[in-house]
């Protein structure tokens, strides 16, 4: 666009110096020209002039023109410049955006995952709140049905008081004139007159003697005033497998020598951190109740650690131990640590055998504690609704501080257990009182001392027919 224009100054500024030339150069003439010659020159300065204007006008636009593309070029290169740089702020940010929805879409995928972690803890929790629920109700029908029922036999056992209080007097009258008579026989002898009725002869001492004096003794445990009808129903029970042997809470303990087929027998000589059992597999599910029972003998001060179970999460899940800085003849009772409660077990340190149960169950949080049939122990809420976890390791005579390892000694048991089984329900007391003096062996135990698998140290494993046979 400006080639052209610089072609028509050129053009221009050498024509004008030529033109003028030629003006000149005819002025030299003759005079009768000269005045059109002016004329002429006249009109072409005023040519010029306005040829000038033109021109100058021309040259303005022209250089405009080019201020105009000038300033357009520079113009167009900050734009293409500016483009750029927004082309890279919009890379960037496309890329940021990009980084942002990759984490958000991770985030979004674990928001998801927790979600549905979360609702099928709260299905598991609704399932479980309404199976507690269920239960509660069960419960408190079974507890509305025992309180009818202990009602009943209150009601029951006092008639039945009373009946036997008269009978206790005819009893005693009977026995009052038996006394008499003997009495009167005794002291009638050889040349003495006879009485005015036939004199009884002398006779052998009568069979029913024996049931007489057996007849006392249930009348004398029936008439015992007692804690509650459970009791009573309890000892009469008692009485019943073993007539004139009083109420049950008196019973002697069996002999040793009666009590046989316990099964293999353990003999931890010393309190050596060795001396240790492991039974496997341990708890092949989790237990929400749990009986222990063990013929057990001590050969210490103290008790020491009967058995532990522990896991990777918690040492201490449940354990039965004690150790020289306890008060001798307590232990204690952990379920998952640190709850726990002791146990009085003073009769285990006479160094005698005497047969332990403990149990426990996770419905109201109730366990109970039986040393010789005779329940010593009992409580509540202690770890309700609890389950203990499966897959740990389960030990005889020591306490793990970790899983399988780190024992002490000062917690270690010595003596011997014998007949050492573990179920996964509550023995009912009929059940332990059979157990306790041999009589049958409870079904569904999940484990005994058959499935001890790893005896260390010095302890030793002997089989013997009844106790007082047992080291």
């Amino acid at each position: 666009m400006g080639s052209p224009d610089r072609k028509t100054l050129s053009f221009f500024l050498i024509f004008v110096p030529v033109y003028l030339h030629r003006g000149l150069s005819q002025e030299a003439g003759p005079a009768v020209q000269r005045k059109p010659f002016f004329q002429r020159l006249r009109r072409l300065e005023d040519q010029f002039q306005s040829f000038q204007e033109v021109m100058l006008t021309h040259l303005q636009a022209i250089a405009s023109n080019y201020n105009v593309s000038y300033n357009i070029d520079a113009r167009f290169q900050s734009l293409a410049q500016g483009s750029q740089a927004m082309a890279l702020a919009v890379n960037q940010s496309q890329a940021a955006m990009q980084s942002d929805l990759g984490h958000l879409k991770t985030w979004m995928r674990k928001m998801h995952r927790r979600s549905r972690k979360v609702d099928s803890r709260l299905l598991a929790l609704g399932a479980t709140l309404s199976e507690r629920s269920q239960q509660r109700a069960r419960e408190r029908k079974e507890q509305e049905a025992q309180r009818e029922t202990l009602s009943s036999l209150a009601l029951d056992m006092r008639a039945l008081q009373d009946t036997l209080a008269r009978l206790m007097h005819v009893v005693q009258s009977q026995g009052a004139k038996l006394d008499t008579l003997e009495e009167r026989l005794q002291v009638a002898g050889p040349g003495t007159t006879a009485p005015a009725w036939p004199p009884a002869q002398p006779e052998p001492p009568s069979p029913s003697a024996p049931k007489l004096q057996g007849t006392r003794q249930v009348l004398r445990a029936l008439l015992e005033p007692r804690d509650s009808p459970q009791d009573f129903a309890d000892n009469l029970q008692g009485t019943r497998e073993h007539p004139g042997s009083g109420s049950q809470r008196s019973w002697p303990p069996e002999k040793p020598g009666e009590i046989c087929n316990v099964g293999p027998a353990l003999v931890f000589p010393n309190a050596s951190t060795k001396n240790v059992v492991f039974l496997s597999p341990g708890f092949p599910l989790g237990l929400r109740a749990l009986s222990v029972c063990t013929w057990v003998r001590t050969a210490s001060g103290y008790l020491g650690t009967l058995l532990s179970y522990a896991t990777e999460e918690n040492d201490n899940k449940l354990v039965l131990h004690g150790r020289d800085s306890l008060a001798p003849g307590s232990i204690h009772f952990v379920i998952g640590d640190p709850a726990f409660r002791e146990l009085p077990l003073q009769p285990l340190l006479d160094s005698r055998w005497h047969h332990v149960c403990v149990i426990w169950t996770s419905i109201l949080g109730r366990y109970w504690l039986h040393v010789d049939r005779r329940l010593v122990a009992t409580g509540s809420r202690f770890r309700e609704g609890y389950e203990i976890p499966p897959g740990g390791s389960l030990v005889l005579g020591q306490e793990q501080d970790t899983m399988g390892g780190e024992f002490d000694s000062s917690e270690a048991f010595v003596g011997s257990v014998a007949g050492l089984a573990i179920w996964d329900r509550v023995l009912v007391p009929r059940e332990v009182s059979h157990l306790a003096i041999g009589k049958e062996f409870p079904p569904g135990a999940i484990l005994t001392l058959a499935n001890a698998t790893l005896v260390g140290g010095f302890v030793q494993r002997v089989n013997c027919t009844c106790l007082e046979l047992c080291p």
